[in-house]
């Protein structure tokens, strides 16, 4: 098929795209590179710099790629930040995000697949959590994804606009060439690994008195791989609606870190601080409705692989891209 990346230099987009391009899509990149890195597009994908803010230039896009599919990578992403400044975060994830639904309404696209967040469900009062469970929101980040999700149910309704809404947990991991280097890197893996690179001093532990075995907060993690193979079953035919993406295995921020010292072989010393607000001790998903209905199944489950082929791509790009 035809398809458009929206946020295709970013992390999870730039795997997405090589993927894409390994399945014989033809893949047009749409990215503003403020936060994303022109390296990290596949050589083999078209790139347009453009902003979405600019909707002229991003139906000029969509038109020339002749878009069928249209994948929303795009989008900030750091929830401290979020509370800091949550214009910044409106405006790019919802009104950016507005601008790019009439692109497609006006460029006859027919499908839209929006990568969301666990950050929609807030404080969940159980885990798993599936699908249907309470949207609760407890930072701008979050109601931002949210409200986009909101929108392409109306986009739907008033348009036919078809949508698949993914949201993801921990994504974490690296291909054999793409992995994570953002701007302010906010995730765990990533900056305890800096650690074991010698980037840094010690790694943070926000929090060692939470209801979990080992006092440290419960993440899922899934690789970036996994998420890139699921967004490629939305465009089967008659796929639609909302999916949680996750492994279903929940880590300890201790195991996540123990975990490091074992693939590097590195000492990597720990700063605990207190806790940040709006943590929930516990974040598992529950994937049941991704497996049965898309078929889909994590080819890289285990945190050691996970945080095996990270360290791969750190120790070859230690100054990112």
């Amino acid at each position: 098929m035809n398809i458009l990346v929206a946020g295709g230099a970013g992390y999870i987009g730039s795997v997405f795209v090589e993927e894409a391009c390994n399945a014989g899509h033809n893949v047009t990149v749409f990215d503003s590179l403020v936060e994303g890195h022109r390296a990290a597009v596949n050589e083999r994908a078209r790139f347009v710099q453009g902003d979405l803010a600019d909707r002229a230039a991003t139906s000029q896009a969509l038109k020339e790629a002749q878009a069928e599919a249209v994948f929303y990578f795009a989008g900030f992403i750091m929830v401290g930040e979020s509370m800091t400044e949550p214009g910044k975060y409106f405006r790019n994830n919802v009104s950016n995000g507005i601008e790019l639904l009439e692109a497609c309404i006006e460029t006859g696209v027919k499908k839209i697949v929006f990568s969301s967040t666990a950050a929609v469900f807030g404080m969940p009062d159980r885990v798993p959590i599936e699908e249907d469970f309470p949207k609760q929101p407890v930072n701008a980040y979050g109601e931002s994804k949210l409200m986009f999700e909101t929108l392409l149910e109306w986009y739907r309704k008033i348009h036919g606009l078809n949508y698949v809404v993914f949201r993801y947990f921990n994504a974490a991991g690296a291909s054999a060439s793409r992995g994570e280097a953002h701007r302010i890197e906010t995730h765990l893996i990533p900056n305890i690994l800096k650690v074991a690179l010698g980037q840094k001093e010690n790694c943070a532990i926000f929090g060692t008195d939470y209801d979990t075995p080992d006092g440290t907060c419960i993440r899922d993690y899934i690789h970036v791989l996994d998420l890139a193979s699921s967004h490629l079953l939305a465009l089967k035919e008659g796929v639609s609606g909302s999916f949680n993406l996750g492994n279903g295995e929940g880590y300890s921020v201790r195991e996540v870190i123990d975990t490091c010292r074992k693939v590097t072989g590195r000492d990597i010393p720990v700063l605990e601080e207190p806790r940040r607000a709006g943590d929930p001790p516990r974040l598992i998903a529950s994937s049941r409705k991704a497996i049965t209905e898309l078929g889909w199944k994590p080819a890289h489950p285990t945190l050691e692989e996970i945080v095996t082929t990270a360290w791969h791509w750190h120790q070859s790009h230690p100054d990112g891209y």
